[in-house]
């Protein structure tokens, strides 16, 4: 059993926890103690390979902008749930190759000697793939997110016999004798997929080195280009990296993202039990027979001020089988209510308040920031847990500050959802905990900046 523990890092540059006179790279993978460390960065973040080269966007038009990606992320879920295409399909934005399926990428490396790699990282995803070299199709905007297996030692292949092919999406092994390599097809968005291969090999994280991991080696990609980097998915299903560490870090993980207000962002990802906080209170993890890699939580209802608002609990109450009720998700911005829900959070928000109320983008309740200091604040109320979010997690401000705008918004109609989603921006400054032996979830305050 182990623990480890990885720092990250969000927008326009890294900077270490503790600051040190000493010169350091700020996008350099070691820790300013000398230690190795894993960084977790925005994907349009300074030290991200995937940032825009020329870019003036402020803290807020940056949000405005991924909050703008939530819908091809919703419609993503909400088809998970509702069953409806495809489950191996992953959204992609039409015209774009910013994968929608997180907002933060984790630097890994994998093979002997180590590559260095980045992926997103998404707590509602089981699948762990990445480009190869080689690759038909896939995007050259990023070299460094390609793995080459040629210069890998402890590179193999995985048989169309074994029980790890079983476990992948979409196979195409043919009747052959000897059996193949396992590969496998996945689509993506519109009319867009890839082929890949299912291979193992040497995964580092920071000093812990895990042997014979299994990903997905893409090969091939039709339609739209792949985005360049891949995917490190920390869903409950049996491909993800949580369930291949399990004797590793016994199903443990936790997370502490930054505030957006800070110009400097840092925050860390916790491995294994160890190290974990000690004071942090707990509600059931539950899992929907439909979708068993979501994380959902039981939402028994919304508190404005000190006001409990009046929601019919059909649109909060979990259902194993159809899948609707409540997660908790790394990859989807601002959180999301089924319109009802919405609708009576944002009504007794504004009758508190108070106006005039204006609209920002995906924000409907604007006000001038005068009467930030009267705005109520909000709880959600889950089983045995009650969240009050902090204003910071509650409010986010425009780029001249005049206005401070309620970050919550309801599902878009489009995406015909029958989930609520807790997303990142509610998630700022709080350690969250996912303990999955237990089917628990922890949530605590802590100041991740």
């Amino acid at each position: 059993m182990a623990s480890l523990t990885l720092h990250f890092f969000f927008l326009t540059i890294l900077l270490p926890f503790t600051f040190t006179t000493a010169t350091r790279d700020p996008c350099a993978t070691a820790a300013p103690d000398g230690s190795d460390d894993l960084s977790i960065i925005p994907i349009n973040a300074k030290c991200s390979p995937f940032a825009p080269t020329h870019t003036s966007a402020s803290a807020i038009d940056t949000v405005l902008h991924m909050a703008s990606a939530d819908s091809h992320r919703l419609t993503y879920l909400s088809s998970l749930v509702a069953g409806k295409p495809n489950p191996t399909s992953v959204p992609v934005a039409s015209g774009n190759q910013l994968l929608h399926t997180g907002n933060y990428v984790v630097r890994a490396r994998l093979g002997t000697p180590p590559q260095l790699m980045f992926m997103v990282l998404d707590t509602s995803n089981d699948a762990v793939w990445l480009p190869c070299s080689g690759c038909s199709g896939c995007s050259t905007a990023a070299p460094a997110a390609s793995f080459n297996p040629n210069s890998s030692s402890t590179y193999s292949t995985v048989s169309c016999s074994t029980a790890q092919c079983t476990q992948a999406r979409g196979l195409t092994c043919p009747s052959s004798s000897p059996p193949s390599i396992c590969s496998f097809n996945q689509s993506y968005g519109g009319d867009s997929s890839f082929t890949a291969n299912l291979v193992q090999d040497t995964l580092t994280l920071a000093s812990d080195v895990i042997p014979n991991f299994s990903f997905g080696c893409i090969n091939s990609v039709s339609g739209n280009s792949l985005p360049p980097q891949g995917l490190m998915g920390l869903g409950r299903g049996p491909t993800s990296l949580v369930s291949q560490t399990t004797s590793l870090y016994s199903g443990v993980f936790s997370y502490c993202l930054p505030s957006f207000r800070s110009f400097y962002f840092s925050g860390s990802l916790k491995l294994g039990l160890a190290g974990q906080p000690r004071s942090i209170r707990y509600t059931p993890l539950l899992r929907s027979l439909h979708r068993p890699s979501l994380y959902y939580v039981n939402l028994t209802g919304v508190s404005v001020g000190s006001v409990q608002v009046p929601v019919d609990p059909m649109y909060l109450t979990f259902d194993s089988n159809t899948g609707a009720g409540t997660i908790i998700d790394s990859g989807t911005v601002i959180t999301r209510f089924t319109q009802p829900v919405y609708e009576a959070i944002r009504d007794e928000f504004r009758k508190q308040l108070k106006g005039p109320f204006s609209t920002l983008g995906a924000f409907d309740t604007c006000f001038t920031a005068d009467n930030e200091d009267v705005a109520p604040k909000i709880t959600l109320h889950m089983t045995s847990l009650d969240l009050k979010l902090p204003m910071e997690n509650t409010l986010i401000h425009s780029s001249a500050g005049t206005l401070a705008c309620l970050s919550m918004a309801g599902i878009p109609q489009n995406a015909n959802a029958v989930l609520n989603v807790i997303a990142n921006l509610q998630q700022q400054n709080l350690r969250i905990l996912f303990d999955v032996a237990n089917s628990r979830l922890g949530i605590a305050p802590e100041p991740c900046n």
